[in-house]
């Protein structure tokens, strides 16, 4: 796992790079073939909501197997590759106690081999046949996907299938991976200026339930502790078909899917799952402030976030337009403020489930997080009244129309340039999260009618109740390198 970079890009669905997949040397792998699996159960699909809706329809068609694993096939015949993607419903909120980092351990024991495939060789299968792969552990989920020429969608799917099935799980791969994660957290976080600002350091300070709070990458203490029982419950438990979702979108013909699916797919066993923990967050009702020392950094940074209302809820959809209008693009207030009236600093960015996904691909609470590295000149509580200063304009002022149209203009082309990117990923991902947390992957074409129905009456609903200094955390960062 790295950190994504959604730098002023409110919706970019980039996944974030799990481990450096190297080629290696290839083998010859035998396919096992599963009995074929029962009829499929069928779910229904929601009609459209009756408001407007975009011109362009992207085909959804859903069910799950008698195992419970839950199916979304999406054909797109615009070019001869096709993407797999396996989501897990288990991420960083639902690893155990004196654990942490435990699911991100966990992701990548999952390219170390399984039932029919060797160390690496799940890798060297994809890269072989023209293909790319990646996973990321988030806060809900921990995903794999695939992109590969159209006619090898059968053998990944087997591939995929048989991770599912029986991945290789000894000491010598939880021993390798343990070494490979912790020099991960080094490199990445412990020996970088700004390595957990404020990305990891936010949520911490931000969030009371433990579940959302702690150090999702990892202390080094509790990454040492995981064992081998720890790792086979984890895998019995959290990796079986009834707590997952596969998502096939490119150019394949579904009946064809389906028959794969159900072949190598509809006899692996589900498991009992646990109950969901408690994720709730109390309602803030006073501003926090922390600050923290960083050797290695030579400037002071600064970060500021805001307690996100429930998913799919009328003010989520105005947060997700305020979020366009103050801190998505050059046009956005705040960096118009900080960065081209005042100098402060030479970019400010953030966003809703910040360096960690989008707005969507999450399930639990969240923050809307800014932030920015700053001259030394400036204070602290400089950039603060800025911020206060631009969220009281829209405050007192409200929201007309054209502004409103302004961010729907910038939430469409960007939706619209990712649904059709070259990968489908942007077009998988959100499929797999809306049947992995909703049970409604065709949510996907109301999109743009939720956020038609904000009015300038409910965003200023929406910055009273939740853009209030009460619900907000400051974080700042002393600088102690020498410049």
């Amino acid at each position: 796992m790295r950190q994504l970079n959604n730098r002023r890009f409110g919706w970019q669905w980039v996944p974030a790079m799990a481990l450096a997949l190297s080629a290696c040397s290839h083998q010859a792998t035998s396919v096992v073939t599963a009995p074929a699996a029962g009829p499929a159960t069928s779910v229904a699909t929601p009609p459209p909501a009756a408001a407007a809706s975009p011109a362009f329809q992207i085909p959804v068609e859903y069910y799950t197997l008698p195992n419970g694993l839950r199916v979304v096939l999406s054909p797109d015949h615009t070019a001869p590759t096709a993407t797999v993607a396996d989501y897990y419903a288990v991420g960083f909120r639902t690893e155990p106690r004196n654990r942490t980092g435990f699911a991100h351990l966990f992701e990548h024991l999952m390219f170390q081999g399984s039932q029919n495939l060797g160390k690496a060789e799940f890798i060297q299968l994809i890269q072989k046949n023209g293909g790319a792969l990646n996973g990321s552990t988030r806060f809900d989920f921990t995903n794999y996907y695939e992109v590969v020429p159209s006619n090898k969608l059968e053998t990944i799917l087997w591939a995929e299938a048989d991770r599912m099935r029986g991945l290789a799980i000894n000491q010598s791969n939880l021993t390798n991976q343990q070494g490979v994660v912790k020099s991960e957290v080094r490199v990445n976080v412990l020996n970088q200026p700004y390595g957990s600002f404020p990305w990891i350091d936010m949520p911490m300070k931000a969030n009371k339930n433990w579940n959302n709070a702690h150090n999702f990458y990892g202390d080094l203490k509790d990454l040492d502790a995981a064992n081998l029982a720890d790792t086979k419950t984890f895998f019995k438990t959290y990796y079986a078909p009834n707590n997952a979702v596969l998502a096939v979108v490119g150019d394949f013909e579904p009946a064809e899917a389906k028959a794969w699916v159900a072949k190598y797919y509809g006899n692996i066993p589900s498991a009992p799952q646990p109950p969901k923990p408690d994720l709730t967050e109390p309602r803030q009702e006073q501003e926090q402030r922390f600050a923290q020392d960083d050797k290695l950094a030579t400037k002071p940074a600064l970060a500021f976030a805001y307690h996100m209302p429930d998913r799919n809820t009328p003010e989520y959809y105005a947060m997700i337009m305020l979020d366009q209008i103050l801190l998505q693009g050059n046009d956005s207030r705040l960096y118009q403020a900080l960065v081209q009236k005042r100098g402060y600093s030479d970019a400010v960015s953030g966003g809703i489930n910040s360096d960690l996904g989008n707005q969507f691909n999450y399930n639990g609470p969240m923050l809307w997080m800014g932030s920015l590295i700053y001259d030394p000149t400036v204070q602290a509580d400089s950039v603060v009244r800025v911020l206060d200063q631009e969220v009281g304009k829209l405050a007192k002022n409200g929201i007309d129309q054209p502004t409103l149209d302004l961010a729907m203009v910038k939430i469409r082309s960007a939706f619209y340039d990712q649904m059709s990117g070259s990968t489908n990923f942007g077009r998988a991902d959100l499929l797999a999260v809306f049947a992995l947390f909703d049970n409604d992957p065709a949510r996907i074409n109301r999109l743009e009618a939720e956020f038609r129905k904000v009015t300038p009456e409910l965003m200023q609903k929406t910055i009273r109740e939740y853009l209030r200094p009460g619900n907000r955390t400051i974080l700042t960062v002393n600088p102690l390198a020498k410049s």
